[in-house]
């Protein structure tokens, strides 16, 4: 594969490349990772930034109905926009359904959008592990957004958080006692919270929930990197397109106040240096993939499961062994 040729192709926002590309970065093959390597050393030299969104969410908010709609509105503006949609992977079979496109039908349809469904895999965070490389390449790609769904709410999924220039967490009316368990944790990085079904019915106890999370967004914390009046709650209608304009507009204005008090670049920088530190992380655990290691780690676990030898004391024994 040529790799400067396939980087050209991609700046010049063809979309097959970008499609062989993202191929490419999630493959595990040593030969395809040296390449995907090499693909994004020439993409820096794309200057393009596009606004990179985390998008989460309890199950049945109704995601991908929201990024549908919010996408048409995007491109109706004339802006292009990509959709990293995470799907959650078997752990059994490691399989996924990735129907994110037959969710989509009208965005997929789109010029001005691409969609492109990944699984997790074994990955913990709500993205898969090379979601942020596939951010990148559709940045390069000369796209104004990129929207990253995540699998859903969990005490791990605010790792999207750490790819996204706003992480917003969409909520269904009345929907608090969903998020108990791991509200602190998401409400602490959330950005914007938009309360989605906020139509018919559901609208006054919609109401009731933005006002609620809104006061527990004042009492809870107050950043260097939010302007005055964020972090924020809305109400939005994803269904019948209601109040999508108006969360453009606080998502513009939030980061159109970040770049110019430099606290744009400075997030990106800090994310930039995590994702060094996970990708030096997980280099060192593939150590343990190897079929000497695996008998080592084989033969540590049965001793400490006999009650030969105790936990700690294994663990620094296959250190050592790694070590050597």
């Amino acid at each position: 594969m040529n790799i400067p040729e396939l980087a050209d192709k991609i700046i010049k926002q063809d979309r097959r490349a970008l499609a062989r590309a993202i191929t490419l970065i999630e493959s595990t093959k040593p030969e395809h990772r040296a390449q995907a390597a090499e693909l994004m050393d020439a993409l820096r030299k794309s200057t393009h930034q596009a606004v990179r969104i985390g998008l989460s969410g309890t199950p049945g908010v109704g995601k991908s109905t929201f990024i549908e709609s919010f996408g048409m509105m995007l491109t109706g503006q004339g802006l292009r926009v990509a959709v990293l949609a995470v799907d959650p992977s078997s752990a059994r079979s490691g399989g996924s359904i990735l129907g994110d496109k037959t969710r989509m039908e009208r965005l997929s349809r789109d010029p001005n959008a691409f969609i492109r469904p990944s699984p997790s895999q074994t990955h913990l965070g709500g993205v898969a592990r090379r979601t942020r490389e596939a951010v990148a390449v559709c940045e390069a790609a000369g796209f104004d957004a990129v929207l990253i769904e995540t699998v859903g709410v969990g005490q791990s999924e605010t790792v999207v958080a750490e790819m996204s220039d706003l992480f917003i967490l969409l909520l269904a009316p009345a929907g608090g006692d969903e998020l108990q368990g791991v509200k602190r944790g998401i409400m602490e990085m959330a950005d914007i919270i938009l309360v989605n079904k906020a139509d018919g019915d559901l609208k006054p106890a919609a109401t009731r929930t933005c006002s609620d999370y809104a006061g527990a967004l004042r009492l809870l914390r107050k950043r260097p990197q939010d302007p005055d009046g964020f972090p924020k709650a809305l109400m939005v209608s994803a269904l019948q397109e209601d109040g999508l304009v108006n969360a453009w507009e606080e998502m513009t204005t939030l980061t159109n106040w970040r770049r110019e008090n430099g606290h744009f670049d400075g997030r990106r920088a800090a994310q930039a240096r995590y994702w060094f530190e996970q990708e030096v992380r997980q280099a060192l655990l593939a150590q343990l993939d190897t079929p000497e290691a695996k008998t080592a780690m084989q033969d540590l676990a049965d001793q400490v499961g006999d009650g030969t030898v105790v936990p700690s004391l294994a663990a620094q024994e296959m250190l050592t062994r790694l070590k050597a």
